[in-house]
């Protein structure tokens, strides 16, 4: 098949897309993606791109076309709305000269923003191919919870806006399960709706403990939070259950990564005299991680309260099973569930510092082999619901049917 993917987000970005993106080449499919200038997480235009520097590139086989784009920065929300709204304009005028020829289906990457869906749908009708939307976060709610948005009036056109791009998608992939209602909410047919979870890359693999692959870490117990640095994340809540525990200087916090609240982190981390127990380590490539993760004793994945939130699964999630690491959450709803499943962790309730300090001392009193159980059982559970081969001969058949139909 002759395979388009739009994301605003795209290699050398870290993103799951890019890992799918590989994997439907590889099957035999000529894949081209339609994207913007890199510049996630740390809010500026990668070098050695820019508006009209870079913008046809092969990925692997994959043909990438690259849109103009207002970079993200790393002040507030209404940096960041530029940045969405110009990669909606820039790539709905930009598609049909980018995208020439014929296209048997259309693969929407939404982790945010909804606009993405935009210039899709444009091709949808000129291209007459059929659009599979893969929802990883829900627009309006998620404006809200994480307050980028406040106002009623611009929350009511987000909503409906979202219901303009459900209603022409020919299905709507959801990452949790617990999204079916909220999409059916907002204009998405049930009979156009499937789950379809994330995976982990291949690299993902449980490994021995390699302390000369990666920076020097401190002793004792390692509490170890990776990805994005953001809002969602509820890095208050962390770092108060930090300070509370800050008499043990046995117990240690590692945070791998960056987002828009690092330097925050950096400044809360100063401020309440936390830089012995709490340690900031930065952004590192992705194939760097799973050695990182196998530093750990646990691994913290946070989000905070919202309705929203609790039917979220973290992609992280995904990623730690593989690598059979304990976890701890501190989330509330189909994260939280997961774990729970699997037998692979710890939880407790979103934005309770109190219960996130029981927790880390429960895990760190375990001991190692109790621990180490746990991540086998996230292992053997990762196996059996989000296989990488398996989700993707899933969604490579849902296309093959729905190309079917278009040509019929």
């Amino acid at each position: 098949m002759k395979i388009l993917i739009v994301s605003q987000y795209f290699w050398p970005e870290d993103f799951r897309i890019n890992d799918l993106t590989i994997g439907l080449c590889q099957a035999g499919h000529e894949v081209t993606v339609l994207t913007g200038q890199p510049n996630y997480p740390g809010g500026k235009i990668f070098p050695g791109y820019g508006w009209f520097k870079n913008t046809r590139q092969d990925y692997g086989g994959v043909m990438v076309r690259r849109v103009p784009l207002i970079p993200r920065g790393r002040g507030g929300a209404l940096r960041l709305m530029l940045n969405y709204l110009s990669f909606a304009i820039f790539s709905t005028l930009l598609a049909p000269f980018y995208c020439r020829g014929k296209v048997d289906a259309i693969f929407v990457f939404e982790p945010s923003p909804i606009t993405v869906g935009l210039p899709a749908i444009l091709l949808r009708r000129i291209k007459r191919a059929p659009v599979l939307f893969w929802v990883l976060d829900l627009w309006p709610d998620s404006l809200s919870a994480t307050g980028a948005v406040q106002s009623p009036l611009i929350l009511r056109g987000v909503e409906r806006l979202v219901c303009f791009i459900y209603r022409r998608c020919d299905l709507i992939l959801v990452q949790s399960r617990g999204f079916i209602e909220h999409v059916q909410r907002h204009g998405g047919a049930a009979e156009k709706i499937r789950y379809f979870p994330s995976w982990a890359e291949a690299l993902y693999q449980p490994l021995p403990p390699a302390p000369e692959q990666v920076p020097a870490m401190p002793g004792g117990f390692r509490i170890m939070f990776a990805g994005n640095v953001g809002v969602a994340q509820d890095f208050g809540t962390i770092l108060d259950a930090a300070q509370r525990l800050h008499r043990r200087k046995d117990i240690h916090w590692l945070i791998v990564g960056d987002g828009r609240l690092l330097e925050w982190v950096r400044q809360q981390v100063e401020a309440r005299g936390l830089s012995d127990t709490v340690h900031l380590f930065g952004r590192y490539p992705v194939a760097a991680m799973p050695a990182f993760f196998a530093m750990a004793d646990v691994m913290l994945v946070s989000l905070k309260r919202a309705p929203i939130f609790e039917l979220t699964i973290p992609g992280k999630i995904q990623s730690y099973l593989a690598c059979a690491r304990p976890l701890l959450v501190m989330l509330d709803g189909e994260g939280a569930r997961i774990v729970k499943e699997a037998g692979a962790g710890l939880t407790c309730p979103a934005q309770d510092a109190v219960a996130l300090e029981r927790a880390v001392l429960t895990m760190a009193a375990m001991p190692k082999l109790e621990r180490e159980a746990m991540g086998q059982a996230g292992r053997r559970y990762y196996e059996a619901n989000f296989d990488r081969a398996m989700l993707f001969q899933r969604v490579e058949g849902w296309m093959r049917e729905l190309a079917v139909v278009a040509r019929d």
